[in-house]
């Protein structure tokens, strides 16, 4: 039986820290993020508001910066084996994640099937974010459930893999997960629970079905 592999970006694939985090350290500005990013995880400001301050942070950012963000960023090993193997067994792999879709999107390069992030205008911006594109824990519930009808899946053919609270509703959605380096949040939703820098040893928990 086929399945959809869903991954989140953001203390998931990226240990202990989110791509905004990565992005703004390259402009000198990692704190003013990381301070972001705690409201966000403390629910004082949402998704919109959080893309609103990123952007305005990131007024001198170019291509150049998101380049070394992602190059240097603090991935899980053996990322690109995973997706390989999924790849080869027939089977479906996706990022989803809140992350400004300029960096999730790069994941493709990686083997990712599909990756969506937050929809944010093309760097250098030259336009604001528009709120109705930014995602949600909510959304990556819609955005599985687009994947599987474009993929021929259901639900019941989901493995989800996240960390924190905006992974708490897809965790309920799908009949599989698993916890990655995660917070209390997750506590007891998980199908199986990881903590370590190896992708592939938390696929193997999943792998072949199990």
């Amino acid at each position: 039986m086929a399945r959809l592999h869903l991954f989140d970006l953001d203390g998931t694939l990226l240990h202990g820290t989110s791509a905004p985090v990565e992005i703004s350290r390259q402009l000198g500005l990692e704190a003013e993020t990381v301070a972001l990013d705690r409201e966000i995880s403390a629910g004082l400001i949402g998704p919109p508001e959080y893309a609103q301050r990123v952007h305005a942070l990131w007024a001198d950012l170019t291509e150049a910066h998101v380049a070394a963000a992602f190059e240097a960023a603090p991935w899980l090993t053996r990322i690109r084996e995973v997706w390989a193997e999924i790849r080869g067994q027939g089977e479906y792999c996706a990022v989803v994640s809140l992350s400004p879709s300029f960096f999730v999107e790069r994941l493709t390069g990686w083997g990712a099937h599909v990756a969506h992030g937050s929809l944010f205008p093309s760097v250098p911006f030259t336009e604001p974010v528009d709120p109705a594109g930014v995602l949600s824990a909510e959304a990556k519930v819609r955005i599985a459930d687009r994947l599987c009808a474009e993929f021929g899946m259901t639900r019941g053919e989901c493995v989800a893999y996240g960390d924190s609270l905006s992974d708490k509703d897809l965790f309920g959605a799908v009949p599989v997960s698993v916890a990655v380096n995660a917070d209390r949040h997750l506590a007891g939703l998980a199908t199986h629970t990881y903590m370590g820098m190896d992708l592939w040893e938390a696929y193997e928990l999943v792998r072949g079905g199990r």
